[in-house]
């Protein structure tokens, strides 16, 4: 019997770029067009959100970047709203303009990757628009295959998360990680304040020494150790415990700031994580100074996002045509004052205020022609936006 060695089961970078990691169908879709003649059909394809999940009114558009990489060198045009964007269902997103024949087999790819970034940026968004001025740290990676490390970080950090765990985004994305202490360093060490004053004594220098107060005896108990123990270098308190066995966590909260306030020092900060939904942003951001949301934001209601044919040129021009329930054309999206209008591709909407076109021209024959944003202008674009949207927690 052979001997059969275990693997990592994902695809590399050249495998998503060819064309390799898609869906079978359309390896078919372009083998039947090649032998009916029509290798060189000409479309428009657009990808749209013609609904948004249970609750959801908007969503935030993001994997931008990564699509254009994977059509990079194609002879294509590709049109898109910038990433960050805040959208709503049935806006144009995305118009590849091209030879099918050309980027077919990519589709898969494509919605992947913004299907996969639009859901993590919109989760981490909401809970962002929720916090306010409270800070979102995302700890959300366990919850996911580790191939997507990077792309989940990106993701979160675009939506307003104001931190990411992953060691990979300084590496990928020039993001410095954030995080302090897991269970597994106290139950090692078996004596929380020995954890607590090894973690200081190596890394206060490089980041806050927040103290995990949730492990072996009652929380309040365990903020007492880490003042009793830590003196001034403690900086903050982590509650790893949404639901106690004893009690709601906003009451536990509130002993506990109650206690630092008798212990003389109220500027500890208290960070919550650990199951950390909507509600309990709503529940608790008047208390405390931040939240570790991960599982919320890493497997958040999917953005159904779908790419359709929408025009085909024949006979010389354009026909405007599409499946059943979707509207037929090419579509972009512009601004008219507070005003959002979809117009199809040749018309100019009439506005009586400043017409802003939303939509705009990022690549020709498969070259990029559009300078991209920086990660931080993408975050502080859609942070701008969050003002401007309003949000019922679920």
């Amino acid at each position: 019997m052979s001997e059969r060695r275990p693997r990592l089961y994902s695809a590399s970078h050249q495998e998503i770029k060819s064309g390799e990691a898609t869906d079978i169908y359309f390896l078919r879709t372009k083998r039947i067009l090649r032998e009916a003649g029509l290798a060189d059909l000409k479309v428009r394809m657009e990808v749209h959100a013609y609904s948004m999940p249970k609750g959801y009114e908007w969503a935030v558009y993001a994997g931008l970047e990564e699509v254009l990489a994977i059509l990079e060198g194609r002879k294509v045009d590709v049109y898109s709203i910038p990433e960050g964007t805040i959208f709503r269902q049935k806006e144009p997103l995305l118009v590849i303009e091209g030879v099918y024949e050309d980027f077919a087999e990519l589709e898969t790819a494509i919605l992947g990757s913004l299907r996969f970034s639009s859901t993590i940026a919109t989760a981490a968004a909401r809970m962002k628009k929720l916090a306010g001025d409270k800070t979102i740290l995302y700890f959300g990676l366990r919850a996911l295959h580790p191939f997507v490390y990077p792309v989940a970080d990106r993701a979160a950090y675009i939506g307003g998360a104001d931190g990411v765990s992953g060691v990979l985004a300084e590496k990928y994305l020039g993001v410095k990680p954030k995080g302090t202490m897991p269970h597994a360093l106290i139950i090692s060490l078996g004596d929380q304040r020995k954890a607590w004053k090894w973690f200081a004594d190596l890394y206060e220098k490089e980041t806050p020494v927040i103290a995990l107060v949730d492990t072996f005896n009652d929380e309040r108990v365990e903020v007492e150790m880490a003042l009793e123990t830590l003196g001034d270098r403690l900086w903050g308190v982590r509650l790893d415990t949404p639901s106690s066995r004893r009690g709601k966590m906003r009451e536990i909260v509130e002993e506990i700031r109650w206690l630092l306030r008798l212990r003389g020092r109220p500027n500890v900060k208290i960070i919550v994580s650990g199951g950390i939904g909507e509600r309990q942003i709503v529940e608790l951001r008047d208390l405390v100074d931040g939240f570790g949301v991960g599982t919320s934001i890493s497997s958040a209601p999917n953005i159904d996002l779908s790419m359709d044919i929408v025009e085909v040129y024949r006979g010389g021009e354009w026909v405007k045509v599409s499946k059943r329930g979707k509207l037929p054309g090419a579509k972009k999206l512009y601004k008219c004052g507070g005003k959002r209008i979809v117009a199809l591709w040749d018309e100019k909407p009439t506005c009586d205020s400043n017409l802003e076109e939303v939509t705009v021209k990022y690549m020709e024959d498969g070259r990029l022609i559009r300078p991209l944003p920086s990660l931080d202008e993408i975050r502080e674009y859609v942070l701008s936006q969050l003002e401007e949207v309003s949000l019922e927690p679920l």
